[in-house]
């Protein structure tokens, strides 16, 4: 630094001291002026909080935030263009479902049912995704710019322009000892710097009519679209899930036979005590298998007059099919209608 800078520096240093400590007036700034700096010091914290809030709203786990900003950091340390993108609680719960609906398998409903709702999780993890994408595109990115380089500059003309108010008025104070002329020329770039800040300053007030008012609007936009979306995978998943109940529902429950249990054996001709099986309890017999016929899956309880009732396993002759739906067979003497999808077809009818 040159003896003229140090002597200025040094010049502020006392004209700071001299307001601060002994109570002495600087040059006051006009209304207009006083009310723009403090819009734009409002408008400075504003973006750098919202820009915080705004990614804490899309992130909330503090700790992937940190963990995907320690691996994006390496990335680029390392000339990788691409790191870790944040893993959205959807994804997270959509792949627990899907891998637990898997191991319950196709013939449990609550497995299937896992599955259907992993997948929507997995979608509403990718809608999150584009969200992500098009807030930061089109609000995170012009308010970083905004305080980056607008704002910067602001705060740049306003420090200098803070500097050459010192100077003037330790000048000013000192007439005498301070030539007329060096006074004059203080005040003239105190004017010059004022000038300036203040047309940066009503530049970026004028501006927030539209820009950041459109930017906010785009931060909007982005929500509307990704709740859009997400109502939707969530109707079609809600459908799915009634669909399942109704067919739960509509399926014949299956009534639970105890296996027989074992006997001990204590008689003399087994002194080993040997656990043995009791006899299997008869089966119906068969009927004979010349003629169209079918064996019960299900019991069938008949609830209207003319159906014809049986047991699970029982074999049915065929005598007619009503519909899609119904077949008219005769068992123990007894003919009646039943349920296509409580049978399986062992000889099917003409």
């Amino acid at each position: 630094m040159s003896v003229a800078g140090f002597k200025k520096q040094f010049h502020k240093a006392t004209q700071r001291v001299s307001e601060k400590v002994g109570g002495a007036e600087g040059t006051k700034h006009d209304d207009d002026f006083t009310e723009m700096e403090k819009k734009v010091d409002t408008t400075s914290r504003a973006v750098m909080d919202i820009m915080t809030k705004t990614t804490e709203y899309l992130q909330p786990n503090p700790a992937s935030r940190a963990k995907m900003t320690m691996i994006n950091s390496m990335s680029k340390m390392r000339g990788q263009e691409k790191g870790l993108g944040y893993i959205q609680t959807e994804t997270v719960l959509g792949e627990s479902m899907q891998k637990f609906g898997r191991e319950l398998g196709e013939e449990s409903n609550f497995g299937l049912a896992l599955i259907d709702a992993g997948e929507s999780m997995r979608e509403l993890g990718e809608v999150k995704d584009a969200l992500d994408m098009e807030v930061k595109q089109n609000f995170l990115d012009p308010l970083q710019t905004l305080h980056d380089k607008d704002l910067k500059e602001i705060a740049h003309h306003l420090k200098k322009l803070e500097g050459r108010r010192l100077d003037f008025d330790y000048k000013k104070k000192r007439q005498g000892k301070v030539t007329d002329d060096e006074i004059k020329q203080a005040l003239e770039k105190f004017d010059d710097t004022k000038e300036i800040a203040e047309l940066s300053m009503f530049n970026l007030l004028e501006s927030d009519q539209i820009e950041q008012v459109s930017q906010l609007a785009a931060l909007v936009q982005a929500q509307v679209e990704y709740h859009r979306q997400c109502a939707e995978i969530l109707t079609q998943l809600q459908s799915k899930m009634e669909d399942r109940i109704r067919d739960s529902s509509n399926k014949p429950k299956k009534e639970f036979i105890p296996k027989p249990r074992q006997s001990l054996d204590l008689s003399s001709e087994n002194h080993n005590g040997a656990i043995q099986g009791s006899r299997s309890p008869a089966t119906r017999s068969p009927a004979p298998l010349d003629q169209p016929s079918c064996r019960a899956l299900y019991d069938f309880d008949p609830e209207n007059e003319g159906e014809l009732g049986f047991k699970e396993g029982d074999i049915i002759t065929l005598t007619n099919k009503i519909d899609d739906n119904w077949y008219e067979g005769m068992i123990h003497g007894s003919s009646g209608f039943f349920p296509v999808n409580y049978v399986d077809i062992l000889v099917p009818l003409p």
